[in-house]
């Protein structure tokens, strides 16, 4: 090759690689934006919370266990897995040897994929979007999060403050048990239909970057709708477990037509006939009917804060110092000033943080954590949205700000059932420069049997999610303590730069 065009071939390559991270930046922007909901754990919690469950529950389950079927799969999620946003999990995959078609991810990476479910794809793209829609389940952390929701309803204000970072906290294996165990829990394995759609979002973009066409996923959600109709024994484990949104197919098609996709293929990893066959060559698979999965146990407390009979406790603080330190959460979203003889208890996920007197945290004699006197600040994603994939939508002309508010006052509500609201409608603040909201709650605490108050402020983000503050203190106090909670809210200091990119 001559000089003039080995240097012409420089310039059309350089073209041509400019042109392709132009289309992946055109890609990018157009594709939907997912993120994780709340949740109390932290990535490094995920992956053992997946290890100890896998080992339980590949003591109920009947594998394949054959190297060359289970190595098919891992190729597949190893090509998945190279593109996949979020924390980097160590994914595995293994076949199940179950005639129902069903496939079910665990926390931190385990996978398991039925051999009803491989016989019933038509190609290896459709069985790749499966997979791929379980590994969103597990980058998005819906398992953790929603055992951090039920533990919450159980633990109250303790939680949802983050007390999971301090040394009054309790361990992972604690939360867990606490709402049904490792294993085949079931809240590891039942989602909610935003999840739902959240996964066939994030696990058509997750084809799409690997070169899978994402409408393959779409057409084996159809293919299951049909067989549904015709054997629904067959899929009782997959609907029961993964509730279908409405326009299921019709929504994974729009989002592969945002991506341009297909609009480049790669070469399947090879072999899907051969493991089919496989597999058939073993007989029928055995019907293994439902899994055995662990239920939360039932939980007769009313309220947050230890109403479990134990004695009431008899709390008394120091005044708060005059003096006042920062605190600055590791995650770099926000900063807050707090008395020096005052203590800060940061979360697992450095997104939170509980400051109190000492004896303003205490405990009942049934073991259940208390705020009595302090102040939470935390980041909040509500629960209770229609589209949990993009920013919320108004509801009855109400703002973000204020569905978000209502919604993190009704979680309050319903884990600490002896608060209510106060006749003052929510006041509108100014929080670090931002629209923020205030209102107060209040009741008889069952841990001090006194009257409690707690004032919660809430300033918006982008994205429909809020940080709070809820100030807490018995009633006969909390004028006392209003000039060193006003200061705290004053402080508070939001990068809201970087609490975009969580």
């Amino acid at each position: 090759m001559t000089s003039s065009l080995r240097g012409r071939a420089r310039v059309v390559g350089a073209a041509l690689v400019s042109s392709w991270m132009l289309g992946l930046a055109a890609e990018a922007a157009a594709q939907t934006q997912v993120k994780p909901g709340f949740n109390v754990f932290s990535v490094e919690q995920d992956i053992e919370i997946g290890r100890q469950s896998a080992a339980e529950a590949e003591r109920q389950l009947r594998l394949v266990r054959d190297r060359s079927v289970d190595a098919y799969l891992n190729e597949i999620v190893g090509a998945l897995a190279a593109t996949a946003t979020g924390p980097r999990f160590p994914y595995n995959a293994q076949a199940v040897n179950a005639a129902e078609i069903n496939a079910f991810a665990l926390p931190g990476g385990p996978l398991y994929v039925n051999r009803g479910l491989i016989q019933a794809a038509r190609s290896e793209g459709e069985l790749a979007g499966v997979i791929a829609h379980e590994m969103a389940h597990i980058a998005l952390r819906h398992a953790t999060h929603n055992v951090s929701k039920a533990y919450m309803t159980q633990t109250g204000l303790g939680v949802l403050g983050g007390l999971l970072g301090g040394r009054t906290g309790r361990g992972t294996a604690q939360i867990i048990n606490a709402v049904g165990g490792f294993g085949l829990n079931a809240l590891f394995l039942k989602y909610s239909r935003d999840a739902e759609v959240q996964a066939d979002i994030a696990g058509a973009q997750m084809l799409a970057r690997a070169g899978y066409d994402p409408l393959d996923m779409a057409s084996f959600f159809d293919l299951l709708r049909e067989q549904q109709r015709r054997d629904p024994g067959r899929l009782e484990q997959f609907f029961s477990s993964h509730p279908a949104p409405s326009d299921r197919a019709a929504r994974i098609r729009r989002e592969a037509e945002s991506l341009g996709a297909p609009h480049r293929r790669r070469a399947s990893v090879g072999g899907f006939e051969e493991v089919q066959s496989l597999l058939r060559g073993r007989g029928p698979a055995p019907s293994t009917g439902r899994l055995a999965r662990g239920q939360a146990p039932r939980d007769d407390r009313r309220g947050g804060y230890g109403t479990s009979g134990g004695r009431r406790a008899d709390v008394s603080i120091e005044p708060p110092s005059s003096r006042f330190r920062t605190f600055e959460a590791r995650s770099g979203f926000f900063e807050v000033e707090y008395p020096e003889n005052w203590r800060a208890y940061e979360s697992e996920a450095g997104l939170g943080v509980t400051i109190a007197p000492e004896g303003g945290i205490t405990e009942d004699r049934g073991g259940e954590q208390g705020i009595v006197y302090g102040v939470i600040i935390n980041r909040y994603d509500p629960f209770e949205s229609s589209d949990g994939y993009s920013r919320r939508r108004d509801r009855d002309g109400a703002s973000g700000l204020e569905q978000a508010t209502d919604d993190l006052v009704e979680q309050l509500l319903r884990t600490n059932t002896y608060l209510r609201r106060a006749s003052r409608p929510p006041r509108r603040e100014v929080v670090d420069g931002a629209r923020a909201l205030s209102l107060s709650l209040q009741g008889r605490s069952p841990l001090t049997g006194q009257d409690e108050r707690v004032t919660v402020f809430t300033r918006e983000l982008a994205g429909g999610d809020v940080i709070y503050s809820l100030l807490i203190a018995p009633s006969r106090d909390y004028r006392d303590l209003e000039g060193t909670f006003e200061r705290m809210v004053e402080s508070l200091r939001v990068d809201d730069d970087e609490a975009a990119r969580r």
